[in-house]
């Protein structure tokens, strides 16, 4: 039996389910095919549990600053368990959110594999039987199957976990190597760092992320290493031993080998779950890197077929997703014919230790582009630390283009660059000039205010 859909959604992830409820609410019937966790990666493997872990760690730093400050207090550990049994009802408790609220938008969900048969059908085949389960038709499919970790094909490589088996660890791990340069890699490695493991980052390159300003990196990476974080960098790993029945052994390029892991993580990219829904039966290519091209308003080259979020390679961040699939829905179900995201200036945030904002171009990609720059950069110790003896640096970088100074980068790292990119990141939206924030009355003290008193 083929039942029949105004749109159709593979994939209940962030932008598959903001698509969807959007759709409803302008009327669409609506379903959506997930053979998970309702929410994706996001929810589930991604910045929310993420997010907990990165607060988890913060408070440890609170608690070791606290003395600093006249408290008695003394760490007498740290137990990994509650904070994951408490994560994990957490994140159960926002699946159940998520069905209540597709529920009550009247979206059918259909638990399986979501497969095309061709540009108009799609087969949901059942995840333990591998048969097809049901058959839909829908004038509108969008594919929001989101991605995965990658793992290298290294041997010994499946001694290794990635980023989603961390979320299933039940004790700290005492020893852990994070292979990876991206901001996956610096968070694992900061969060674990910060609640007592003893961490190595590998890098295939001389510094990791790399598509970030370079004053991002050399500030996060040398305060990394000022905490403990062991770096290696331009190191190749050859294979993965066991050692012993709890500890491996990591043959490397690097002068010495790495023995006695307890943990070894892959955060080395995620690759689009593109490769089993049959997106050759309705037509549609992926580029070699395995994503789905889309034109501005998330079409793609076959008509009534769309793609928001991972799948599409472009700013795999669950914001963009979501505000994507929702001008889609208003673009199909409401007509906002020229509905569609804009992709500029999207602010994004890394939880590292210390944290990441950032906004705009780079310094290197501005003057890539525009030539002549004028880049205007503090680097200052944060007031919270004023009475510590570890003393992180923070640093908050203005690139302004033209003769009006017209502001096209803002970078941040230090104690609340997370909450502070957001407001300057509308500035930038609205076209802010470096005279605009020359005019507006710091907030005093506070770090924020550096960015408007730059001179």
């Amino acid at each position: 039996m083929t039942d029949t859909f105004d749109f159709i959604v593979i994939g209940a992830g962030s932008g598959g389910i903001a698509s969807a409820r959007r759709a409803a609410a302008h009327g669409a019937r609506v379903a959506v095919i997930e053979s998970g966790r309702l929410g994706g990666t996001c929810v589930n493997v991604g910045c929310v549990p993420k997010k907990v872990m990165w607060n988890t760690a913060s408070l440890a730093h609170a608690l070791d600053m606290a003395v600093d400050y006249g408290f008695k207090v003394t760490r007498h550990g740290y137990d990994w368990s509650t904070t994951k049994k408490k994560r994990d009802d957490y994140i159960v408790r926002l699946n159940e959110i998520y069905q209540r609220n597709l529920d009550l938008d009247e979206i059918k969900i259909i638990r399986g594999h979501g497969r095309f048969v061709d540009a108009n059908t799609v087969e949901v085949i059942d995840p333990l039987k591998k048969s097809a389960r049901q058959t839909l038709t829908g004038k509108h499919i969008l594919i929001a199957t989101g991605g995965r970790p990658m793992i290298p094909e290294l041997p010994g490589a499946e001694l290794g976990i990635t980023s989603d088996g961390f979320f299933d660890l039940e004790t700290l791990p005492e020893r852990v190597v994070v292979v990876g340069a991206g901001y996956i890699a610096v968070e694992l490695a900061g969060v674990l760092n910060s609640l007592g493991s003893e961490v190595t980052m590998i890098l295939r390159k001389e510094s990791f992320l790399r598509s970030f300003d370079a004053s991002l990196r050399e500030t996060l990476m040398e305060e990394m290493m000022n905490t403990g974080v062991n770096i290696l960098s331009c190191t190749h790993m050859n294979r993965i031993e066991k050692q012993d029945d709890e500890r491996l052994h990591i043959v490397s390029s690097h002068s010495e080998d790495i023995k006695d892991i307890n943990q070894l993580i892959w955060a080395i990219g995620r690759s689009s779950n593109t490769d089993q829904i049959g997106i050759d039966k309705a037509g549609l290519t992926t580029t070699d890197a395995g994503f789905i091209n889309t034109d501005a308003q998330q079409n793609t080259s076959v008509n009534g077929i769309y793609a928001v979020g991972d799948i599409t390679g472009r700013a795999a961040l669950t914001p963009v997703a979501i505000a994507a699939g929702r001008h889609l829905a208003d673009r199909l179900f409401n007509n906002q014919t020229e509905a569609k995201l804009d992709y500029d200036n999207i602010p994004s945030v890394v939880f590292s230790h210390p944290p990441i904002g950032t906004v705009g171009m780079t310094e290197d990609a501005a003057r890539e582009r525009y030539g002549v720059v004028k880049v205007y950069q503090s680097r200052f110790t944060n007031m919270v630390h004023a009475l510590s003896e570890h003393k992180p640096k923070s640093l908050m970088k203005l690139i302004t283009a033209g003769a009006k100074e017209k502001v096209v980068g803002i970078h941040v790292i230090g104690e609340g660059a997370d909450e502070i990119v957001q407001g300057f990141a509308v500035a930038m939206k609205m076209g802010v000039c470096k005279a605009d924030l020359d005019n507006t009355v710091a907030i005093h003290p506070t770090a924020s205010e550096e960015l408007v008193l730059l001179r």
